[in-house]
């Protein structure tokens, strides 16, 4: 990997070699990483995610691939949400049945086992199901970074649905990972996740919920633009788009 630039506020970029991309078959890609060395409080995060950065683990990354600008970050600005039809059934349908709990960002067991039964049943042919153990879950999921993580449980009666990892910033949430209980995949638990995450930033007073990078070409990212309104970051601004308008920045 080689050093790239200093950001504002004394934090050094590194960027590493080109890798295969994990969103779309044959594909080459390159990600920009901070420091991780660098002290990273929640004000410093917030303001990478402001400017299209994510998290994982300890490392906060963006995609820096040579001629591909098709990871777009995105955000719902959540006072302003307003549900299609069918996101309006899945919350009527889940928030009669679904009991919800904010816990602090600790190992327990009964969340591992959902993790692991959801990346073999929805990843199962993906890199992260090759390394699938309790090490990797608490590094992706748990580590430390200098603010503060929800784990956001669901119970349908005493099953748990799913498990929303979400952050919390000055000026709004950020959906990091969720995962769910594969046979319940008729309740949309990944969409009534972010709905309620949604919520929550509403009713704490936060502006956006963060979702991260939107592809137009990955199946798996299509979920994302269906919440509208939607911003999206273009490199320089964030930029509104309303219903039935297609997301493009370039």
């Amino acid at each position: 990997m080689n050093a790239n630039r200093n950001l504002p506020g004394h934090l050094q970029l590194y960027l590493t070699g080109e890798h295969d991309c994990s969103y779309l078959d044959g594909l080459r890609a390159r990600t920009l990483f901070v420091d991780p060395m660098a002290r990273i409080d929640r004000e410093r995060a917030q303001w990478l995610q402001q400017i299209g950065f994510r998290r994982s683990g300890m490392h906060f990354y963006r995609p820096a691939c040579r001629g591909c600008q098709r990871c777009v970050p995105v955000r719902i600005p959540v006072s302003a949400l307003r549900l299609n039809r069918s996101q309006r059934r899945t919350a009527a349908r889940n928030d009669s049945e679904v009991r919800i709990a904010f816990k602090p960002a600790q190992l327990r067991p009964i969340h591992y086992r959902l993790y692991e039964r959801y990346i073999l049943a929805r990843h199962g042919d993906g890199d992260m199901a090759d390394d699938v153990s309790i090490e990797t879950y608490m590094r992706f999921l748990l580590s430390p970074w200098g603010g503060q993580t929800w784990l956001i449980e669901a119970f349908l009666g005493e099953r748990l649905m799913s498990v929303a990892v979400t952050d919390v910033f000055p000026d709004g949430l950020s959906a990091l990972y969720t995962f769910f209980d594969p046979d319940l995949s008729d309740r949309a638990p990944g969409t009534y996740a972010v709905l309620t995450q949604a919520r929550e930033a509403a009713r704490l007073g936060l502006r956006s919920l963060y979702l991260g990078y939107w592809i137009e070409d990955s199946p798996k990212m299509a979920y994302k633009e269906r919440f509208r309104p939607i911003e999206a970051w273009d490199g320089q601004h964030w930029r509104w788009f309303e219903r039935g308008e297609p997301i493009r920045v370039l």
